[in-house]
């Protein structure tokens, strides 16, 4: 078990150390009623073959948590993996994301000693949707955190956060956004008028607030419905008035 412990925190190291981690999340709102949880995630050569016995039972833990989350995952290759969770409104995505990210690197070696995952840093991450319906459309209020500082108190494994990772958090929306705003020293890039990238800066606590809206269907249905059976009735009686004029 000892060896154990020194392989996985020589691991670890490799891990955390070599900026060797790139990892992508995005969140699509494809409409009112439909959105995806995107995760794109990329590990170098070297960290794959540093430990594949490790890494592959961190992959098939993604691939665990995204079936509990009727989601679905794509290898692309040894190193590369692509997840993608379904929402169908904005409580479901709450759900989901932090559901996916709850009690992050312990999961993943669960088959590992207690004692190996008690010594791991922790990721701590949470998303919180607020969603008010204007019949017309939907105003969506997102906030996210992500607290990267890693090393804590009780852990015995040091690391340097600035190089653990490459991390980008994507977010695309029908109508773009009406208010941005993130904590100091993150950089938005603004991909297009829906699309905005938000760089995360490991070893500090990272916050993104976002206020954008979402068309309704039902709304809109409702205001064309309501036209046609307006114009429905006019006609009517312009008609009606027509022949007796006659």
């Amino acid at each position: 078990m000892k060896v154990l412990k020194v392989i996985f925190i020589s691991f670890l190291a490799v891990l955390l150390l070599s900026g060797c981690v790139q990892y992508e999340v995005g969140i699509n709102f494809q409409s009112q009623t439909h959105g995806e949880i995107i995760q794109h995630i990329t590990l170098s050569k070297k960290l794959q073959d540093f430990s594949s016995e490790i890494v592959s039972d961190w992959f098939k833990s993604l691939e665990t948590r995204t079936y509990q989350l009727q989601g679905k995952t794509q290898r692309i290759s040894r190193q590369e993996v692509v997840v993608t969770i379904p929402f169908n409104n904005g409580s479901e995505l709450e759900e989901k994301f932090n559901g996916f990210f709850k009690n992050n690197g312990s999961v993943e070696f669960q088959n590992y000693s207690p004692e190996i995952a008690s010594n791991l840093p922790k990721l701590a991450s949470h998303i919180d949707v607020k969603q008010n319906n204007f019949f017309l459309a939907l105003r969506n209020q997102l906030s996210i955190n992500l607290d990267l500082r890693l090393s804590q108190s009780d852990s015995k494994v040091i690391v340097y956060p600035d190089g653990l990772l490459d991390m980008e958090f994507n977010l695309i929306t029908p109508w773009g956004f009406s208010s941005i705003q993130s904590s100091e020293n993150n950089k938005i890039y603004y991909k297009n008028d829906q699309e905005i990238t938000w760089k995360v800066n490991p070893g500090k606590i990272n916050s993104l607030d976002v206020v954008f809206w979402i068309p309704s269907p039902i709304g809109i249905g409702a205001i064309l419905i309501s036209l046609f059976v307006y114009i429905g009735i006019a006609l009517k009686y312009k008609n009606i008035a027509y022949f007796r004029n006659k």
